[in-house]
Parts: C-alpha cells; sequence; structure tokens
C-alpha cells in the first residue's frame, strides 16, 4: 500500500444534499455480481411507483431493481451502461400526477420482533448491494456457508477525491448503526469492528460510542487506520483490521469475516426500518474543473449529464469523466449513463489532469511487483496477456487481483496492466 494525493478537500466538508428529481430514469436489468434480471414485471405504458419492483431474475444470484422515481414506463431498451457499454434498460419518464411514494419509520420493536430469516428476506427483496463497488448482493453475504466471528464495517473510501461514505458516516451515524446492528445479529458474530483511516477526523468522533443497537452481545471496537491506497480493499482491510490473511482462492468467510461498506449498512438500515428498496444512494460528483462539486442523494438510473449541470458550471471542458475514483473507476463514453447502485462518484478531469502518453516496452524494474497489495507479479501477467496465453495468467494469480491500478500508477513504461487483466479475467471466466 502507497500514500497517494488525496484531493477531497473539494467536498469533504459539504453536507449531502438531494439532486433535483429527474425527468427521466433508465434502470438497469444489471446493476449487480450475478445474473442480470431476465423476468421484467412491467410493460410500455404502464404506471409505476417510487420503489415498485421492475425486474428479478428466474433463477441465480441477482439483487431486483426498483422504479426510482413515480412516472410512466417509456420504453424497455439497450441503453448506455458505465461498465457493460450498453444494457437493457427499463427508461422511465416522470409523470407530475403520481406522487412520489413515502416509507414511514418503523418502531423498534416492530424491528426487534423480525427473525433472522425474515431480515435477510427483507434485505433480498429490497435489492441491495455492496455499495463500495464490487455489487455482490447483500443478502448472499449475510449467508455465509461456515460460521464468522468478526464483522467489519468499512468506513476507509480510500479512494482520491470521493467523499460520499465519509459524509454518511457524520451525517447518518446512528441510522448506520442500526444497519450495523441487523447485521451482526444475522451473523451473530462476537466482535464489530469500525475501521476508518485518520483523515477522516470527524467521522472517527462520531462512532467513539462502545455498543451497537440491537447487537448488545457483540463486542464494539473503533480501528483507526493510516491513510494509505488500497486500504479499503476487502482483503487488505481484514489485515489491518485482524492480521488475518485470506488465501488465493479463498474468499473473508474463509478467515471468520464478513466486511460491508458503510453505504451498504445505511441501505440495509433504510430497508428493515422503513421496507425502502435500494432506488438512491449518496454519491460525490466532483472534481477541479467543476464550479459547485457536491456530495448528492441521487436517483438511481439518473443519467449522469444531469448531475454534471447540477454541479456546472464547467470552468473548462472535460478531458475525462470517470465512474467512481481514479484508481478503480471506469471513464465514459458518454454522459448519457446512469447512475446505478454502485456508483460511488462521478469524477470530471480537465486536460491538465490527465496524462497521455505512449505504452513502452517493459522495463523490468519491478515496480509493478514492489507496489501490488496482493503480492502478485502484474508484470508477468501482463506478458501473458500480450501473448494470449490465458493458462499462464490464471497460473499467474490474476483472478486474485483487485484492480486498483497500483501496477499502471506506478509503471515508468506506462504500461496498460490493468486493462490486460480485465481482458483476462473475462477470457478466463
Amino acid at each position: 500500500m502507497i500514500v497517494i494525493s488525496e484531493h477531497k478537500e473539494l467536498t469533504e466538508k459539504l453536507a449531502i444534499k438531494d439532486a433535483p428529481l429527474p425527468d427521466r430514469v433508465f434502470v438497469p436489468l444489471s446493476q449487480h455480481l450475478g445474473k442480470s434480471c431476465n423476468v421484467i414485471e412491467v410493460k410500455v405504458g404502464d404506471a409505476v411507483k417510487t420503489g415498485q419492483r421492475l425486474a428479478i431474475a428466474d433463477a441465480g444470484i441477482f439483487a431486483p431493481v426498483h422504479a426510482s422515481i413515480s412516472g410512466r414506463v417509456e420504453s424497455i431498451a439497450e441503453y448506455p451502461h458505465p461498465v457493460l457499454g450498453k444494457a437493457k434498460a427499463i427508461a422511465i419518464e416522470r409523470d407530475a400526477a403520481l406522487s412520489e411514494e413515502t416509507f414511514p419509520l418503523k418502531s423498534e420493536s416492530e424491528v426487534s420482533a423480525l427473525n433472522i430469516e425474515e431480515l435477510r428476506k427483507i434485505i433480498q427483496e429490497a435489492g441491495i448491494v455492496g455499495m463500495g463497488g464490487a455489487a455482490f448482493p447483500t443478502f448472499v453475504k449475510l449467508t455465509p456457508p461456515k460460521p464468522v466471528d468478526s464483522f467489519i464495517l468499512n468506513g476507509a473510501e480510500c479512494e482520491p477525491y470521493l467523499t460520499a461514505d465519509a459524509r454518511l458516516m457524520i451525517e447518518e451515524r446512528d441510522a448506520i448503526l442500526k444497519g450495523v446492528g441487523i447485521i451482526a445479529k444475522i451473523l451473530n458474530v462476537k466482535n464489530v469492528y469500525v475501521a476508518i483511516e485518520d483523515n477522516k477526523p470527524e467521522a472517527i468522533k462520531k462512532f467513539e460510542r462502545p455498543a451497537i443497537a440491537g447487537a448488545p452481545n457483540s463486542k464494539f471496537e473503533i480501528k483507526i487506520l493510516k491513510t494509505m491506497y488500497p486500504q479499503g480493499a476487502e482483503k487488505q482491510l481484514i489485515y489491518s483490521v485482524l492480521k488475518r490473511k485470506v488465501p488465493s482462492g479463498k474468499l473473508p468467510f474463509d478467515v471468520g469475516v464478513v466486511v460491508h461498506n458503510v453505504a451498504t449498512a445505511f441501505a440495509i438500515y433504510e430497508a428493515i426500518y422503513k421496507r425502502k428498496p435500494l432506488f438512491e444512494r449518496v454519491l460525490t460528483v466532483t472534481g477541479s474543473i467543476l464550479a459547485n462539486p457536491a456530495n448528492l442523494r441521487v436517483k438511481i438510473g439518473t443519467p449522469i449529464a444531469k448531475l454534471i449541470e447540477f454541479c456546472g458550471p464547467l470552468k473548462k471542458e472535460p478531458k475525462k469523466i470517470i465512474m467512481g475514483g481514479p484508481m478503480m473507476g471506469l471513464a465514459q463514453f458518454s454522459q448519457d449513463v446512469p447512475v446505478i447502485k454502485s456508483t460511488s462518484g462521478v469524477l470530471l478531469l480537465g486536460e491538465d489532469e490527465v496524462a497521455e502518453s505512449e505504452e513502452e516496452a517493459c522495463l523490468r524494474c519491478g515496480e509493478c511487483i514492489k507496489n501490488c497489495p496482493m503480492g502478485l507479479s502484474p508484470a508477468l501477467i501482463s506478458a501473458a496477456v500480450s501473448c494470449e496465453k490465458w493458462d499462464l495468467a490464471k497460473l499467474s494469480g490474476v483472478l486474485d487481483c483487485i484492480e486498483c491500478g497500483l501496477c499502471a500508477y506506478s509503471c515508468p513504461a506506462n504500461r496498460n496492466i490493468v486493462q490486460g487483466i480485465k481482458q483476462a479475467k473475462t477470457k478466463i471466466r
């Protein structure tokens, strides 16, 4: 892990505010790791209400998708997608005559009466996924095949520029802790850790408390971590907090741990206490070329063009627009791509902030090996990819790569290592 420039000063002091209600949303049927939702429960012309389920999958691991505004289904077709390029989505046009649904708060007694299976079912039906970027359906992680003893709430937010999680921790501390209590109850863990990097003193102060609601038998401890990248990656976080190493090919539950992002814990709170599906999220819209960067609560399916317009005007034309952070985010080809469940930020970079250089031959300098948090040899994987030797890439541990980008960041030859790794994973799978 290394220390890199944070650039969080643009938004770290800005309170979360609601993005304007969009006139139209495009809700992709694939917003999670697993099977795309292929059973569509609405048709063109149907009136839908906020929070109404739109689609599920007929089998496999999936997360249902829900309407994020009240309106009418305009079309069901292929639209731009921030990860897949294009994917089927449900376009909904807002109808002012249809009121937006509200989700009243349940009492503590109503929530405490729910058993573990009922809690899991609500979380599954709410369509909650890992909101730190992985987008793995949350109810699956809350059903580990073997007992675990520890839960880690991931509040590291180590990506440069992004501050949405930090603001959530500051502004929604009680709700997040109630979400943590629900997670602890489901997993029946002995230990609950809140992991926060030391560049977030306000969030750290908020979480300095000895117990969590709903899980009196769980020991609560805050872990203050050094600000380094990629501290927030699941396996790195587990080692930083518990000094447990997740072996190659294994998952956190194999070492007795489950990790969830703070935004996921907040979504769990909303699902259980309000029966509110995941149809909106908090994200950061930022960049020095924006006049008014912000932390926004955004409806899923909102085109990022609307967010850029809201946070404008632009001081300069963007050279690159990234969904997520600069290290692990994906550059976008269009401003028509919508916000999805795993969108943690929208970053706009000007021409003077984007380095363009020719890719050169590998120098065998070892910088990528030295900086790889997973102990891999990115240079060897890159060589295997260039020769299309997918078996060698697999043997070299490409599936263990977390795609943090440090290899490319530190490469003096400007090798496009991460792109090759993504390609290899696709071929192998």
